[in-house]
């Protein structure tokens, strides 16, 4: 199982990183907080001290076309808020 699928780069989460090191994860739902934990430090090298996961769930949406109304949902996800030791930092854009 592929448990980190993504990392989360918005404004809120680089700011938050920057002041209390913590970092934004898109994760697989089933997921526990250990395994994300033990995911986080082995592909990136630090120690995590602290996570934290919500799961938002998918939202009705619809538009009108040409055809006229088409609705769905989007889809639903986990994500993890990892907290690392202090002096360590994870640098997304090395790979760029």
């Amino acid at each position: 199982m592929n448990i980190l699928i993504k990392p989360v780069i918005t404004e809120k989460m680089t700011d938050d990183s920057e002041k209390y090191n913590r970092f934004g994860f898109i994760v697989d739902r089933r997921a526990n907080k250990l395994e994300i934990k033990d995911a986080v430090e082995k592909m990136y090298g630090v120690s995590v001290e602290k996570v934290r996961t919500m799961v938002y769930p998918g939202k009705a949406k619809s538009r009108n076309t040409k055809g006229g109304v088409v609705s769905g949902r989007t889809n639903s996800y986990k994500k993890a808020i990892v907290d690392i030791a202090e002096g360590e930092s994870i640098d997304f854009y090395s790979n760029i």
